[in-house]
């Protein structure tokens, strides 16, 4: 059958499995992962949510069952398959990204939803505080201000003669003014002159390449979101034809071929979210559960694409990051 979205069970609890589990009095608790992006099994932010389940002592074919449900690339299909997901009567849905959970919100999700997303959680309305969400959702949001002058500052450190740096965002990210308010007052600072490019689709950012090209820009800082999420290959090509390096916040970027990131650790932002759905099973309300910040953070070299750039890699970089792509 034709479908633009696919849902894929993680466990498969069978007759012989379910009926001890019921003569134990052991709950089988639901919990539906939804990502607009295609979820393999073998997803590292999945692993690491699946780990530290097992941890708390939810283990699958025992007391828990994992589904997973994928838009294969599309908000609009995510979207689709919601009242398929209700239907299974999940305990909590994992919203993996700011696409689900905005598909979440707009399909009007009544279940305890755990969110991660990158945009401010306010300011995006996914909850009403970070200390008191409300409603049905919490989670981490991986937006951080701080971080954006300490992206400046390493492709400065990066470049020393660096003087116009692209900023390359989302309009719609909730937060996004912020986010450039943060960057224009680092690049003034640090003498660097600075244009902001906002771009919604992959032939605006084309056209954003031939602008900023034109401009004569010299790097290019994308905020983390949907560019840098969508456009990370798209993004390495144009740095290696043009010349002008991109750095964000997610390993991935780096991992896709562009020369550095800084950001959080998102395989540890994703194991936090068990002690969300733990508590959640338990009784508690989402509403009561504040959202959560990343405490751990990294930064990814891509050498190999650096030597393409002809860029010679700073010592004092490189004995600073976290890892290194050969």
């Amino acid at each position: 059958m034709d479908r633009r979205a696919t849902c894929i069970s993680l466990v498969a609890l069978s007759t012989a499995t379910a009926l001890p589990a019921r003569a134990q009095n052991t709950r089988i608790a639901h919990v539906a992962w939804a990502s607009v992006d295609r979820t393999q099994p073998d997803s590292p932010f999945l692993l690491a949510f699946r780990g530290a389940m097992r941890e708390l002592g939810w283990v699958e074919g025992r007391n828990l069952l994992i589904s997973i449900w994928s838009g294969s690339g599309s908000l609009p299909g995510l979207k689709t398959l919601v009242p398929e997901i209700l239907a299974k009567r999940p305990d909590i849905i994992i919203s993996a990204g700011g696409p689900a959970t905005r598909a979440m919100i707009d399909m009007n999700v009544q279940l305890p939803v755990v969110f991660t997303s990158s945009a401010d959680a306010v300011i995006a309305k996914i909850v009403d505080s970070y200390a008191k969400p409300g409603g049905n959702r919490t989670g981490i949001s991986f937006f951080g201000l701080d971080l954006i002058p300490k992206r400046l500052e390493l492709m400065k450190e990066l470049l020393p003669g660096l003087k116009r740096v692209a900023i390359i965002g989302w309009p719609p990210h909730g937060g996004e003014l912020l986010e450039l308010e943060a960057a224009s007052n680092a690049a003034k600072k640090l003498g660097l002159d600075h244009k902001y490019w906002g771009v919604n689709s992959a032939p605006e950012l084309d056209a954003a390449f031939d602008s900023l090209a034109q401009w004569r820009a010299d790097a290019m800082i994308v905020f983390a979101g949907a560019i840098a999420t969508t456009y990370p290959d798209r993004i390495a090509a144009f740095a290696l034809r043009s010349r002008i390096p991109a750095s964000s916040s997610w390993a991935d970027f780096a991992e896709k071929g562009n020369v550095m990131t800084y950001g959080p650790v998102l395989k540890e932002c994703y194991g936090r979210l068990a002690s969300f759905a733990d508590r959640i099973l338990k009784g508690t309300k989402p509403a009561d559960l504040p959202v959560e910040l990343p405490t751990k953070f990294e930064m990814v070299v891509n050498l190999k694409t650096a030597k393409a750039l002809d860029i010679k890699i700073p010592q004092s970089i490189l004995i600073r990051a976290d890892r290194t792509i050969e």
